[in-house]
């Protein structure tokens, strides 16, 4: 078992968001099992029956029970559930550590998330530092970092889970919880997103190929987000956003959940090929955007793109550091070439510092950029 990077609260309720997959439940199982937790898993389809009929049940469960916390997994199952869980908190001092793969149907249920009185900590597939020695990073762009595929050490095996996995998320994130009423044009939507993984949105040309609304598409999207499945990477806020396109980047979490969506699962992954840099750069930022988080730190994640000939993937801002202007290249020899760009647009923002991030494992300074193995690059940044 990985040892995971997230620390969660033992002495204040919370919620530990992440998709399916994450290891929400193993995590809260090593660490809260030992002081005999009350655990309620809301899959269970007739304990979810019984609480959304009476939700005043919880109350009862938690009187009779002697230990200091309550586990309820997916609590986004039941969103009535919360008043009584703040109830509790507020008269009781109870102790709740609340699960969930989707903050939609909580907003939607008007859950105030419990006015503050719980902390919120999120979990992601694992990072290569999580992974450690077995980590490989070929592996990791062909079929993602979910740890149950840690278990599975053939191919196929690992193909066959993520094509489950993504069958599992159209039947139960999708149609049980019924956040759409018509599946086809959404199910080709995920497939066009998945391949369009680390592009600028466009959501009139995706609204044309799928056949659907602009705000269709729009709606669509705010679906991954909630669902946790994918987070927007906006363009960079200063003056230079009147110089950019203004719609945003949608990274995919996971690469392999990316993959089987896109129905890619069967093809091999070929350095240099197009598909390969675009996975690099999504795990390069997935893993920024992963380790930022548990850090706990407060940060801002954007790119620019002012035309085609000028683009950075990533920009990091942290209060009290430089802030970052990165590109991501999944070169094995950096060149003059690599840096324009990055180069450019680092002497727009002031204060900033350029690097680039790479498979080149020479550490090198080129033109005023630092240029930086990917995983030492992490180091740089300070996270």
């Amino acid at each position: 078992m990985f040892r995971r990077s997230l620390n969660t609260s033992k002495t204040n309720s919370f919620f530990l968001f992440g998709a399916r997959g994450t290891g929400k439940t193993t995590l809260l199982e090593k660490d809260f099992d030992a002081e005999g937790s009350l655990y309620l898993n809301l899959l269970d389809p007739d304990l979810a029956t019984q609480l959304q009929v009476d939700p005043g049940l919880l109350r009862q469960l938690v009187a009779r029970h002697e230990g200091r916390w309550c586990i309820v997994d997916e609590v986004q199952k039941v969103p009535a559930l919360l008043d009584i869980v703040h109830d509790l908190i507020e008269k009781k001092g109870s102790l709740f550590a609340l699960t969930g793969s989707s903050a939609r149907k909580l907003k939607r249920g008007s859950a105030n998330l419990l006015a503050g009185r719980a902390f919120v900590f999120h979990l992601f597939p694992l990072t290569h530092r999580e992974m450690g020695e077995s980590f490989d990073l070929d592996v990791a762009l062909a079929y993602g970092t979910l740890p149950k595929l840690s278990e599975l050490h053939s191919p196929r095996d690992k193909k066959l889970f993520l094509k489950a996995y993504a069958d599992t998320y159209l039947k139960e994130e999708i149609l049980i919880e019924q956040l759409i009423r018509n599946l086809p044009p959404f199910k080709k939507f995920l497939a066009l997103s998945a391949y369009q993984d680390t592009e600028v949105v466009s959501y009139s040309s995706l609204a044309r190929d799928v056949l659907v609304d602009p705000k269709i598409i729009t709606n669509y999207y705010s679906i991954l987000a909630d669902t946790l499945v994918g987070f927007f990477l906006e363009p960079f806020h200063t003056s230079l956003r009147k110089r950019q396109k203004k719609s945003p980047k949608f990274y995919w979490f996971d690469t392999g959940v990316r993959r089987a969506l896109a129905g890619h699962l069967d093809n091999e992954v070929t350095p240099q090929s197009y598909e390969y840099g675009s996975l690099f750069e999504s795990f390069v930022v997935n893993e920024a955007h992963r380790l930022l988080n548990y850090a706990e730190r407060s940060f801002q994640l954007s790119f620019v793109r002012i035309d085609n000939n000028i683009e950075v993937d990533l920009i990091i801002e942290r209060a009290g550091m430089p802030t970052y202007v990165i590109e991501i290249k999944s070169t094995k020899r950096v060149n003059e070439e690599h840096c324009r760009s990055v180069k450019k647009v680092s002497q727009m923002i002031k204060g900033s510092k350029p690097l680039v991030l790479s498979l080149d494992q020479n550490r090198k300074l080129i033109d005023g950029v630092e240029c930086l193995p990917w995983d030492l690059g992490f180091k740089e940044i300070g996270v």
